[in-house]
C-alpha cells in the first residue's frame, strides 16, 4: 500500500517496515531469520488487532475514505467473471459515478450495479468521486428494471459521499431521481443485496440501498449526513467533526444495534486497504451468502420482506 496511511496506522507501518527489512536480510545474506520475523509478524497482528478493535468513529470515517481503500470495480474485477458494463439514462448522458454491469458471481448471473469514486486523480474527476447526477440514478433504476425484466438478482455496491449537489443536477431533478429509485426499489420482484463498502453518505447512498438485505463493510460508515456537515450546521464550524461522528451512530456496529443493518461482513485485519484481495473474498462469500438465502422466495414473498423490513426501522413514542 501507499505511504498516504492514517496517523493510528503508524505502529502497524513501522512493524512491516522491520518485517521487510528482515526478510530482505535473510533473502540477500542467506541467514535464518524465521524466528524474529514470526515474532515480529505476531506483533503486528496483535497490535492491527488492538488498533482496529478500537476506533473512534471519526476514524472509521478516515478509514472508510482511505485513498488505497478498494474501489468498487477492485471488488468486481476480484470477485465476478464476464462482466459487461452497461451504459447510459436513455434521456442525457452515462454517468461514470455509477457503474452498472452483467456479471457472473460464482456462476450466478447478476446485475451489478456500484458507486465508483476512482483510483487515481484522472479517474476521480470522470466519476465525479463517485457523487452521481440524477442521470447516474436513473441509469440505475433502469438496470434494475432490466435485471427484473430477466429474473436476475441486484447487487449494489455504495461508496459515496452523497448525490452530487451542483446546480446543473438540481435543474435535472436530482431529488426526484433518487425518489423516483426508492419507490421502485420496493417494489422489485427480484433479491436484492445492497453492501456499504466504503462511505454511504446521505441520500446518494439511500438510492441504491433499498434491498432485501443491507450489509456493510465492518470499517465502513453509512449516514444522513457527513460529520462535517453535522458539524457545520450544529456548531457553526466542522472543528468538531469528531463529535458530530459519535452522535449521527454512522458505523456499522451502531446500525447493526439500531436494526438497520443485516449483516457487518468483517474486513481483513487489520482493514480493507492493506488486503484488496482478502476483501474482495470477504465480500464475495457474504454475497453469495445472502443471495442464497432470498433465491427460496417467490416475488410477493421478496416485497413484502423487503417493505416489512424498513416499515420495522425505528423508534416511535407518543
Amino acid at each position: 500500500m501507499n505511504d498516504n496511511g492514517l496517523n493510528f496506522e503508524d505502529p502497524l507501518r513501522e512493524l512491516g517496515k522491520k518485517i521487510a527489512e528482515l526478510e530482505n536480510f535473510q533473502t540477500n545474506k542467506g541467514y535464518d531469520l524465521r524466528e524474529p520475523i514470526s515474532r515480529l509478524r505476531r506483533q503486528l497482528h496483535r497490535t492491527a488487532r488492538e488498533i482496529f478493535g478500537h476506533l473512534t468513529p471519526w476514524q472509521k470515517v478516515q478509514v472508510a475514505r482511505h485513498l488505497d481503500r478498494p474501489t468498487a470495480l477492485d471488488h468486481i474485477d476480484r470477485m465476478c467473471t464476464d462482466f459487461v458494463e452497461l451504459h447510459g439514462d436513455r434521456a442525457f448522458r452515462d454517468d461514470r459515478a455509477i457503474l452498472c454491469g452483467l456479471a457472473r458471481l460464482d456462476g450466478r448471473p447478476v446485475m451489478l450495479i456500484a458507486q465508483q469514486r476512482g483510483r487515481s486523480t484522472k479517474e476521480r474527476l470522470v466519476c465525479n468521486w463517485g457523487m452521481a447526477h440524477p442521470e447516474g440514478f436513473r441509469k440505475a433504476l433502469l438496470k434494475m428494471k432490466l435485471a427484473e425484466r430477466f429474473h436476475m438478482p441486484i447487487v449494489t455496491l455504495i461508496d459515496t459521499a452523497g448525490a452530487y449537489p451542483g446546480i446543473g443536477a438540481e435543474e435535472r431533478g436530482q431529488p426526484h431521481a433518487i425518489a423516483t429509485n426508492l419507490v421502485e426499489m420496493l417494489k422489485l420482484r427480484v433479491p436484492m443485496v445492497a453492501v456499504v463498502i466504503g462511505e454511504g453518505g446521505s441520500g446518494g447512498a439511500l438510492a441504491l440501498a433499498l434491498g432485501n438485505r443491507l450489509c456493510m463493510f465492518e470499517h465502513s460508515t453509512f449516514s444522513v449526513i457527513s460529520p462535517e456537515g453535522c458539524s457545520s450546521i450544529l456548531f457553526r464550524t466542522a472543528d468538531k467533526r469528531a463529535q458530530a461522528a459519535e452522535a449521527l451512530k454512522l458505523t456499522a456496529q451502531d446500525l447493526e444495534r439500531l436494526g438497520i443493518v443485516d449483516e457487518i461482513i468483517p474486513e481483513p485485519l487489520p482493514a480493507a486497504h492493506w488486503d484488496p484481495v482478502g476483501a474482495a473474498e470477504l465480500l464475495k462469500a457474504a454475497l453469495i451468502r445472502n443471495l442464497d438465502q432470498l433465491a427460496p422466495l417467490s416475488p410477493d414473498k421478496l416485497i413484502a420482506a423487503r417493505r416489512e423490513k424498513y416499515r420495522e426501522i425505528g423508534f416511535f413514542s407518543e
